[in-house]
């Protein structure tokens, strides 16, 4: 049997899945990871520093400025479209099979997918808010604004973006860790399983299935139902969706 027909034999017997996916998501779209030759941090080089403090709370605090035409030039793809993956995972949702989505990416390009239920482990460019008042602005306003954007109140316009030393949000944390440990298949895809405490998500899974599919070897390989070394949108586009019914 084929690895994409054993993947979706999987898909077909579960009905309770979750998805927990990485930056090779969304590479498809168009949007580069961090860690490759031609990743994010590869291109933040050229500013003469290291990638884990230009996008650190840190810095953020020292060089304003600076980060944020760091985070405009490095870390937005406006006009990224959803890629196979993310749709296939919208039409699982809908067909009731696959329960949530927990991602490492800051794209929102799952809900632009359709996808309802999802857990943003890293936050969103699409979330922006005035650090004195709280007040909501866009990811336009980020955009269009010159140097430091700042709220009609005069403060900081923040990114809802979790930089290094920053902690995750424990509410989004609490309900993914719900979500994995009552999965009775968890898919992994588009992530090296390397960074903490996000990787240690897939320590709370008991199902029957675990799928991982990336391009490289992970650490769970070997304790995986199914390992895939694929393009993760590729690996979906031949997938088909069956309704309860059906």
């Amino acid at each position: 049997m084929s690895k994409i027909n054993r993947l979706q034999e999987i898909i077909n017997s579960s009905d309770n899945m979750v998805f927990f996916g990485g930056a090779g998501v969304s590479t498809e779209s168009g949007i580069p990871d961090f860690r490759s030759e031609s990743g994010i941090f590869k291109s933040l080089e050229k500013y003469g520093d290291t990638p884990e403090n230009l996008v650190s709370h840190s810095y953020y605090l020292d060089h304003t400025e600076e980060f944020f035409s760091y985070y405009r030039d490095n870390l937005v793809f406006k006009n990224a479209k959803p890629n196979p993956a993310h749709l296939k995972l919208a039409e699982l949702e809908k067909a009731g099979k696959l329960k949530a989505v927990i991602t490492q990416n800051i794209d929102g390009l799952h809900q632009k997918a359709g996808s309802k239920e999802v857990l943003e482990l890293h936050g969103s460019i699409h979330r922006n808010y005035c650090e004195i008042c709280n007040k909501e602005y866009s990811l336009d306003y980020i955009l269009e604004s010159d140097g430091i954007p700042r709220c009609e109140c005069g403060g900081i316009v923040k990114p809802d973006v979790v930089l290094y030393e920053e902690p995750l949000n424990n509410a989004i944390l609490s309900f993914s860790v719900d979500y994995i440990s009552r999965a009775d298949t968890l898919i992994i895809g588009g992530t090296s399983l390397v960074v903490y405490p996000a990787a240690g998500l897939i320590n709370y899974f008991n199902g029957d299935n675990l799928v991982l599919i990336n391009k490289s070897e992970t650490p769970y390989d070997d304790a995986a139902s199914l390992v895939i070394n694929e393009a993760i949108g590729r690996t979906f586009s031949q997938i088909k969706v069956y309704r309860f019914g059906d």
